[in-house]
Order: C-alpha cells, then sequence, then structure tokens
C-alpha cells in the first residue's frame, strides 16, 4: 500500500507540474492572441484618409482635383476625416509621405500622379504596415495599391469620335500627338486607330456615303513639358489636312490646343473645326470650343476605391490590400467628358479659389457640342457599351477590339503591326536638333521603379482580415485531454 501511495504521490505531482507548465502556455497563447486582435482593433479605427496633390495643386481641373472628389465622397461614405497635403516642388514628396505615414494615423495614404513612384516606393519599406494607393504608377508593394487605367478603351471611343466629325466636315485626314515613345503610350496609339477605323465604318452605315479612308498622323514629340513642341508638330498636322487631333503629351499638348484656337481664328471661326481631343481629365474647359472632349482617366473612382479596399482588408473581406488595380469602362474609370463632368471641374476650381467664368467656359462647350450631330455622341455610347460586354464582337481590318487588348503590353514590334493592319499612313519626323530629356508627366505609367533607398527589414504584413487563433484553441485541447487522462489514470488506481 505503501509503495502505491507513492506512486500516486509521484502521479499527483507530476500531473500538477504537467497543468502548470499548460497554464503557462495558455497564458502565453492568450496574451498573443488578445495582443494580436487588440492590434487589428487599432487599425481598424483609424479614421482618417490623406491626399498628397502633386505640385499642380488644387484647382489644376486635372488629376489633383479629381482625387479630391474622390477622397471627399469616400470621407462622407466612410465617416472618415479627410486630410489633404500639398506639394510645392517634387522634393517635398518624400517628406509629405513619411510625415503622414510616422504618425500611423491614417487608413490610406494616397499619392497622385506617377512622378511619385519613387516616393511611394522608399516610404512603403519604412512604413511596411501603411496602406498606400499611387495614381497612375507602379509600386510592387503588399502594402501599396497601383491605381492604373486602361487608355486602350478610352483611345477608341475618342478615335471612333474623331473619324465620324472628320468625315462629317470633309477632313482627309485626323492626327495624335504624343510625348515620348515609351510602350505606355503604344496602348494609346493602338486604341485610338482601332477606333477611327470602326468610326469610319459607323459614319458609312449611318450615311450611306461613299467614304476614303482618313490618313492617320502622328507623331512622338520627345518631350512631356515643351507646348511649343506640340504647337509645332499640331501645326504641321493640320497643314496636312486633319480634322482632329488627340493629346497624348502631357503638358506639351497645351501647344496642340493653341495651335488648333489660332488655327481656327485665323480663318474667322470661333470654334472648330478642326478640334483637339483633351486627354487625363476634362481638358475642355482649357480652350473652349476648340476642344470637342476629353478621355478620361477616372481618379475619382480610383481614389474611393482604393479606401473601400482597405476597410474592406480590416473587416476580413478580402485577403490582401496591395496590387494592382487596373481600371477601365466597365469599372467606371475610363470615360467620355460630359458636360456634366465640364461642370462638376469648375465647380471644383471655383471652390479651390480659382477664377474661372463658369458660365461663359460651359456655353462655350454646350454650344460647340450641339454643332456636332447627336447620333455620333449615341454611337460613342454604343461603342462604349460593346467593349464593356463583347469587345471580340467587331472586327475592323481583321482586328477585333479584343486582339488590340490582347497585345498588352506593346512593344515596337507589336505596335509597328497594328499600324500596318490599320493602316496608319504618315509619321511626322520632328526636325528640331535639340534633344532634350524632360521628366514625363500624367500621360504615362512607368514600368516598375528601382527603389532609390534600400529597403529596410520589414515585417510583413498580415495577409488574412482577423487574428489566427489556432495555436489557443490547439492549446486548450491539450490541457482538456491531459486532464482526462489524469483523472482517468487515478480511478484506474485506486
Amino acid at each position: 500500500m505503501r509503495g502505491v501511495g507513492m506512486n500516486i504521490h509521484k502521479l499527483a505531482k507530476t500531473t500538477l507540474l504537467v497543468i502548470i507548465l499548460s497554464m503557462i502556455v495558455f497564458s502565453t497563447v492568450s496574451t498573443y492572441a488578445v495582443s494580436l486582435e487588440q492590434s487589428m482593433k487599432t487599425q481598424v479605427t483609424k479614421k482618417k484618409i490623406a491626399v498628397v496633390y502633386d505640385i499642380g495643386g488644387r484647382g489644376d481641373l486635372s488629376f489633383n482635383d479629381m482625387a479630391y472628389l474622390g477622397a471627399s465622397r469616400a470621407s462622407k461614405d466612410f465617416g472618415l476625416e479627410l486630410v489633404e497635403v500639398q506639394s510645392t516642388t517634387e522634393a517635398d514628396y518624400l517628406p509629405n509621405l513619411r510625415t503622414l505615414a510616422k504618425s500611423g494615423e491614417y487608413l490610406v495614404i494616397v499619392a497622385v500622379g506617377f512622378l511619385m513612384t519613387d516616393a511611394v516606393n522608399t516610404v512603403a519599406d519604412e512604413y511596411p504596415n501603411q496602406f498606400f494607393a499611387i495614381i497612375d504608377g507602379y509600386v510592387e508593394k503588399p502594402n501599396v495599391l497601383s491605381v492604373l487605367f486602361k487608355e486602350h478603351e478610352g483611345s477608341a471611343l475618342v478615335g471612333a469620335l474623331a473619324a465620324m466629325i472628320a468625315h462629317h466636315y470633309g477632313y482627309k485626314a485626323v492626327g495624335v500627338v504624343l510625348g515620348m515613345e515609351i510602350p505606355v503610350l503604344y496602348k494609346f496609339e493602338a486604341g485610338y486607330y482601332w477606333g477611327i477605323r470602326y468610326g469610319e465604318k459607323i459614319y458609312q452605315e449611318k450615311t450611306g456615303k461613299s467614304i476614303t479612308p482618313l490618313k492617320i498622323l502622328y507623331t512622338y514629340t520627345g518631350a512631356f513639358n515643351d507646348p511649343a513642341r506640340g504647337k509645332i508638330a499640331t501645326q504641321s498636322q493640320l497643314g496636312l489636312g486633319a480634322g482632329v487631333v488627340y493629346n497624348v503629351a502631357g503638358a506639351t499638348g497645351l501647344g496642340i490646343f493653341e495651335a488648333v484656337e489660332e488655327y481656327c481664328k485665323s480663318s474667322g471661326k470661333t470654334q472648330g473645326p478642326p478640334f483637339a481631343i483633351g486627354v487625363d481629365a476634362d481638358q475642355d474647359w482649357i480652350k473652349p470650343g476648340f476642344i470637342i472632349a476629353s478621355m478620361m482617366k477616372r481618379v475619382d473612382v480610383g481614389v474611393y476605391t482604393a479606401t473601400k479596399r482597405a476597410l474592406d482588408y480590416y473587416a476580413g473581406k478580402i485577403d490582401k490590400y496591395g496590387g494592382i488595380l487596373e481600371l477601365g469602362l466597365q469599372e467606371g474609370g475610363i470615360a467620355v467628358s460630359t458636360l456634366e463632368d465640364l461642370d462638376t471641374f469648375l465647380q471644383i476650381a471655383i471652390q479651390a479659389g480659382r477664377q474661372v467664368n463658369r458660365d461663359e467656359i460651359y456655353n462655350k462647350v454646350k454650344a460647340m457640342r450641339e454643332s456636332i450631330p447627336s447620333w455620333m455622341w449615341d454611337e460613342i455610347s454604343k461603342l462604349a457599351d460593346q467593349l464593356k460586354t463583347n469587345p471580340a464582337g467587331v472586327s475592323i481590318y481583321g482586328l477585333t477590339f479584343k486582339d488590340i487588348a490582347d497585345k498588352i503590353p506593346y512593344t515596337s514590334e507589336s505596335i509597328a503591326q497594328v499600324r500596318s493592319t490599320l493602316k496608319v499612313g504618315v509619321e511626322i519626323v520632328e526636325t528640331t536638333t535639340t534633344t532634350p530629356s524632360p521628366t514625363p508627366t500624367t500621360t504615362t505609367t512607368p514600368t516598375t521603379p528601382t527603389p532609390t533607398t534600400t529597403p529596410t527589414t520589414a515585417t510583413p504584413l498580415t495577409t488574412t482580415g482577423a487574428p489566427d487563433y489556432t495555436v489557443y484553441v490547439v492549446s486548450v485541447v491539450i490541457i482538456i485531454i491531459i486532464a482526462i487522462a489524469v483523472l482517468a489514470l487515478l480511478k484506474r488506481r485506486k
């Protein structure tokens, strides 16, 4: 009996030791779980979003104002405080982003424009638990959402419009003036050329007239911030009979608008034709009466979606935040400008303190648009629906729009094939002897940038929307099993 008692005593001590150790494990895991859950709750309760504007600032009637529009709507819909930060020079990008990220107060920090790509790339490494969104730029980080656009879709719409207008007014050519020759601009080219040939097909069907295919002119100026080059290139195209010229050249495009206005006024006209087409934002206001429409990237949709995505991640509705958000017609991220868009822009400009004559601008643009047969605008809407629902449904010169999209990313060889197939007639080569290398502006999306600083070691972002309690549950189960085993053994010994 004494031996049995000693065994029971040893068993009891062993059991007590096991229980103590189990409680330690239980306590440690519980503390971890509570800490992780508290961390998640802290992130979820961030109630601010920030927008860092580029040097154009609010009132630019372009990307900055559109970013404000989306952020303002998101702040109201989701109950968030909106903080706006202005960049005076490009040197402000990095400190502005760092200051916001360091505070830890923001659900998402939005950088407007791809010129901030390097700055976002750097700060995203330094603050891996802060979410960022870069508009029209690409940063491959788990905490960065790169908001890009399907420019080929919008370019197809304005290409169709350009062709119908050119034939309506008896012009023999249409053109496009571009910035630096880089692959992303090939997307604009391909969509525009396809749209031109589509527009000719529709014009012939609607009018019953026999037409001669338009000559398509294109010029790469080699610059995104040189209006003088844009003006010279456009004057050349107008001289070759272009009835519409599309701006795909950023600030260089301001010269396109000047050239078109001067050409019309030299003939005693107060509005086009010929016309220009704007890009990126609603540029119709710049030279009212001479810019028939603009191919818009809906930056407001991108900012709003980035905010909602961050909230959905923290709520556990999606598994990750970062990546590429590519917006097109289907997502509401691409559009041809309307009078409603123009009015919205003008109201935003007035709110930002910019001196604009809203009524004069609006009335001039309205009169210009009403001079175009209404069925042409209707056909643009129909084409938009076609591209959203069945891009393979229409073949032009043996190419469907799906074929155009499938060639992305374009190379010099693939765009050459498209030009040949769609019979793009003349390239005007600039004869300027100087060839500066300016920094591109808002019409391009660069390739993946190289970080400007060595990345710091960072804790990876959690890839699920809620804490993992697996270890916690397993520990509880082990304790229960041990307790049952000890009770069973004691009962047998008795």
